[in-house]
């Protein structure tokens, strides 16, 4: 796991170049739209508890043959483990817009998730909806006017957070 710094040192390091203008300006973005990204961050980490819950409550009222009997969300174990998941994928969205790059999020969460939730028997489309939900009360908070987004427009942060939650969505699927 890189951050994009040392992403882009490893990347001309590797080239036996200097580092390009182009590079310098795409890391002088990351840097102007870091109090942005922080802010997210911290928006979205501090409603985890809130956006886990909502999400699960709400696909299990569109899905509750999740939550009937031999539903694989049925009985508190297998519940908890449903939203421990939910949490984790949330956890690492996070840290992939806090380092403004999704290989930590690729490499210790989704590599091998849909395989385990094959072999598990969980439907992956009712997880990937599940995904779904969070990225959109997760944007609605980056997004919320006036309450956020003291640093501008957070148009670029919150596409950049939809892709994140597309990819967790896509693994699963």
């Amino acid at each position: 796991m890189f951050d994009a710094f040392t992403k882009v040192v490893a990347q001309a390091d590797a080239r036996g170049q200097f580092i390009s203008t182009s590079e310098i300006d795409a890391l002088a973005a990351v840097v102007s739209d870091s109090n942005k990204r922080l802010d997210a961050v911290n928006r979205i980490s501090s409603n985890a508890s809130a956006i886990v819950a909502n999400a699960a409550r709400e696909l299990f009222a569109q899905q509750p043959a999740l939550i009937a009997p031999g539903g694989n969300a049925y009985t508190s174990r297998r519940m908890a483990a449903c939203l421990r998941d939910m949490e984790i994928i949330l956890r690492y969205v996070t840290y992939s817009v806090f380092t403004g790059d999704a290989s930590v999020m690729e490499d210790r969460c989704l590599n091998g998730l849909r395989e385990t939730y094959l072999a598990l028997g969980t439907p992956g489309a009712s997880v990937a909806a599940g995904v779904n939900l969070m990225k959109e009360a997760a944007l609605a908070m980056v997004l919320e006017a006036g309450t956020y987004c003291s640093s501008g427009d957070c148009t670029n942060i919150a596409n950049e957070i939809g892709i994140y939650f597309d990819r967790a969505a896509a693994s699963v699927a």
